[in-house]
């Protein structure tokens, strides 16, 4: 019996769910552009884990949102997940936040061409996201990168295919692309509810991570942004 604890944190959602054999059993989350995932993260963990009447130490593994995303919130995420694996002696599974969420758009069922592609999109600096490509059986078209927006993006995948882009980022590419053949989903949030058979593939793969040495998937450097505020007071 196998009891997977999945955390995505690397947006503004704060998602905690907890399963059993593949099975959903309890979850926790908030959407919301200002929250503090350091807090809501350690409340979710300690509610779900008590709804499912089970320590963490009785979990089998922990699986967790390794980014591309907020610098911020994958160093919370994955630090919790790690202390977590390395208490209780067991396994890290990382998986890709962008396919995460592909998962969670096939899992909407909203699909009539079954050669839809979906474009995962995590919102970046300016006229910029983070994204990749799948298709229906979650097979990468498009890797994983850190991409500034034009009216050329995804021109040739457009030329022959249907895309439909989901996620935070997708107010700016409908604002860029102008395709037929470009759809929108805007209310597919991240969710840990959607890691679940990803995280139960890698399990019975035995595909971990080493909990030591495990860093996020940043993709780009972190940037410090200046405050405009004196927060000493003088002039």
């Amino acid at each position: 019996m196998a009891h997977i604890l999945c955390i995505e944190t690397g947006t503004p959602t704060c998602s905690v769910a907890l399963c059993e054999n593949g099975n959903f059993i309890s979850i926790r989350e908030l959407h919301a552009e200002e929250t503090n995932h350091a807090s809501n993260l350690s409340n979710f963990i300690q509610e779900v884990l008590k709804e499912g009447n089970i320590s963490a130490s009785q979990l089998s593994a922990v699986a967790v949102s390794k980014g591309p995303g907020s610098y911020t919130g994958l160093r919370i995420g994955v630090s919790t997940a790690k202390g977590i694996c390395y208490a209780a002696g067991i396994p890290l599974i990382a998986i890709n936040s962008l396919k995460v969420m592909a998962q969670g758009a096939i899992a909407s069922n909203k699909f009539v061409d079954p050669n839809t592609l979906i474009c995962s999109t995590i919102d970046a600096r300016r006229m910029e996201v983070y994204t990749a490509v799948y298709d229906l059986k979650l097979n990468c078209i498009m890797d994983t990168q850190a991409l500034i927006l034009s009216g050329e993006s995804f021109a040739d995948l457009l030329k022959v295919n249907k895309i439909l882009f989901i996620g935070n980022g997708t107010g700016k590419v409908k604002s860029t692309i102008n395709s037929p053949n470009a759809l929108y989903l805007e209310d597919i949030l991240p969710s840990a509810r959607f890691m679940i058979p990803l995280a139960y593939e890698q399990y019975y793969q035995k595909a971990f991570e080493d909990v030591a040495y495990f860093e996020p998937f940043y993709l780009k450097d972190f940037v410090a942004i200046k405050s405009t505020k004196n927060i000493l007071g003088n002039g």
